[in-house]
């Protein structure tokens, strides 16, 4: 059901982005594409019990979409889940988060589950999961604690941003690299152009 806290749009096909990430609207800006309106989405992110990493990533991308719909217009959404095998990693918000999960990368390979959702102005939801694997070589002690005192971790599903300083411990990537940073392009504007998107909007956003 839309939510009625947030106004109705005049514009037709108007496009809102649902997420608070200041790194999806510039993901989003080097395909050429520029929300009209960012309204992030509150909902509960925590892991239903037996959730599956692949699962969590679709189930929140959706409710935040949901959650911010309007009649008339596209709604994206995100979710990023970091995993280590079936163990989801939290998002780190306090340093206690990142000496979780920088122990868990260290050494060994992970997968980055990037949910996409996005509503139809009919009120339709289509969603997709990217899969990235990223591989991190072994950290020493040191490493870690330079990297925590960086806190270039704040904010980040798994602890860690790979478009910062991080980067340099990343061994190998097999999938999207944007997905790993926040948003898959390429599955972003598979599902834009799939749903009609950009064909007669009044924004006049490209394909």
């Amino acid at each position: 059901m839309p939510n009625s806290n947030y106004p109705a749009f005049q514009s037709p096909k108007t496009l809102i982005l649902a997420s608070a990430s200041p790194r999806r609207p510039e993901l989003l800006k080097q395909i050429g594409i520029v929300p009209d309106r960012i309204l992030p989405a509150d909902i509960d992110e925590t892991p239903l019990k037996g959730e599956l990493p692949r699962q969590l990533a679709q189930r929140l991308a959706i409710e935040k979409t949901a959650a911010v719909a309007q009649p008339g217009h596209f709604v994206l959404a995100a979710d990023s889940v970091v995993a280590c095998g079936r163990r989801i990693l939290p998002k780190a918000e306090t340093e206690q988060d990142a000496r979780l999960c920088l122990p868990l990368l260290s050494g060994r390979r992970h997968t980055v589950y990037g949910g996409i959702a996005l509503a139809l102005p009919d009120g339709k939801i289509r969603s997709r999961v990217c899969e990235t694997v990223v591989q991190v070589r072994r950290l020493t002690d040191a490493e870690i604690e330079s990297y925590i005192g960086s806190r270039d971790w704040e904010g980040k599903a798994g602890g860690y941003a790979i478009q910062g300083r991080f980067a340099a411990y990343v061994k190998f990537i097999g999938g999207s690299y944007s997905n790993v940073i926040g948003l898959s392009l390429y599955d972003t504007m598979q599902l834009l152009n799939g749903s009609g998107y950009g064909k007669g909007n009044a924004s006049g956003h490209p394909d």
